[in-house]
């Protein structure tokens, strides 16, 4: 549907909700409640809604802990020994890749320490990192600390991109520009692969295959990407990327981790890396003998043996995943976010109160609008949280909507747009 068409009306959000094939969906999370009413819940790219049926994979795992004990490992549904190919379908699927190009494993920080341990191997030619202005403190930290472990000056070795004055976002043509530039220097692109903060969906293709033009990996961290935008991780022929599960993968608060690592370096066991015992032959692994083998792809990046608590929660989110398909989900999202768009220039008009500063055009966003404040700062913010609007604030002046197609409905971007209109008489 185009734009042209969204109404600024309840009958045309109801409208769209009773069309949408993917509504019953939402009856299957649980909404938090801010003042004794269910809030309109727009904090997907921060943390995602539990699944109802959390409980019941968790409670599966328990019982199997409490009856079998040790003999969990290899007897029982699910054996733990093997539980984490479970998630591999509908992880290859949502990133876009094979099966085993990817694992769920760790957390978010130390698998990019991980992955920069088999992918940044500086030389004194050849030491340079790229990333985006103003990444999400985990890729700072991890790139500040990894350039320093290796003897450079992370003044230096880091280039951030930053876009042009007067500009939010990056053109993907200054991107490219800048990874020419920096040509036999660069050693690894390691961006997000949508920004946190402005929303913004790197061109991921077209930065792989420029890095990968002058000598160097292409690498990325798709915590806000994952779930959300389209990825197709192997045909761009990515390097390497990680990715959380507690956002848009709706897999409970700190929880599980993935990692891709494309196939090319799959019988790659010369390939540096921090080994652990997970990550060893699995024909051979108790055998307890010296001599690290690496698992065949993404696996043999593992160090240890399988969260089983973790895994079940996250299983919970990709089960509702597949049945929904990644696909309708994109088609849904967009037409979300842009009546979320349309209600909010509809409302805002001329006002000077608010910014979208996300891009506009849906292939280079996910469901997340960025409203920029230039008025009232957070006390918009919190204006719109005591009506239950959940969204996210960032310091300096930035509020985060994210619509999430699995659970968001248009009733729920209609009802925001009304509490919009609203704090604008304040704030205008």
């Amino acid at each position: 549907m185009s734009k042209l068409n969204y109404e600024f009306s309840e009958s045309f959000a109801q409208k769209m909700d009773a069309e949408d094939p993917l509504k019953d969906f939402r009856n299957r999370f649980h909404f938090p409640k801010v003042n004794d009413r269910e809030v309109i819940y727009f904090c997907g790219n921060s943390l995602g809604l539990q699944p109802k049926s959390v409980r019941d994979y968790l409670d599966r795992e328990l019982t199997n802990w409490a009856e079998l004990g040790v003999d969990g490992h290899f007897h029982g549904e699910d054996a733990w020994y093997h539980i984490r190919k479970k998630s591999k379908p509908a992880l290859a699927e949502i990133v876009g890749a094979h099966e085993h190009e990817v694992v769920a494993m760790n957390n978010l920080s130390v698998n990019l320490h991980l992955l920069m341990v088999s992918f940044y191997q500086p030389t004194p030619d050849r030491f340079k990192i790229i990333v985006e202005a103003g990444a999400f403190p985990s890729d700072q930290y991890m790139l500040e600390s990894q350039v320093k472990f290796h003897g450079y000056d992370p003044v230096e070795a880091i280039v951030e991109l930053k876009p042009r004055p007067g500009e939010h976002i990056l053109r993907t043509e200054d991107i490219i520009a800048e990874i020419k530039n920096q040509g036999n220097q660069l050693a690894v692109v390691n961006m997000a692969g949508l920004q946190y903060y402005s929303g913004q969906v790197f061109d991921m293709k077209a930065i792989t295959e420029a890095a990968h033009s002058v000598g160097a990996y292409a690498g990325f961290d798709l915590a806000h990407a994952v779930g959300n935008a389209p990825l197709v991780l192997h045909d761009w022929g990515v390097d390497f990327a990680t990715w959380c599960s507690y956002k848009y993968l709706n897999s409970g608060p700190g929880n599980v981790s993935g990692i891709f690592v494309h196939e090319k370096y799959a019988e790659r066991p010369d390939l540096p890396r921090f080994a652990g015992w997970w990550g060893h032959d699995e024909g051979q692994r108790f055998l307890m003998e010296k001599g690290f083998i690496p698992m065949f792809g993404a696996d043999g990046w593992q160090l240890a043996n399988s969260n089983v608590l973790a895994l079940a929660a996250h299983q919970a989110s990709l089960d509702i995943f597949q049945e929904a398909g990644i696909k309708n989900l994109r088609e849904k999202s967009e037409k979300l976010t842009s009546y979320l768009e349309f209600l909010i220039e509809e409302i805002s008009g001329e006002s000077g109160v608010l910014e979208i500063i996300t891009p506009k055009n849906p292939a280079e966003r996910g469901c997340q609008l960025s409203l920029l404040i230039h008025r009232g700062g957070k006390a918009v913010f919190d204006e719109w949280y005591q009506h239950g609007v959940v969204g996210d604030w960032r310091n300096p002046n930035v509020i985060r909507l994210a619509p999430t197609p699995l659970y968001n409905s248009y009733l729920d971007v209609f009802r925001f747009a009304k509490i919009l209109e609203q704090s604008l008489e304040k704030f205008a």
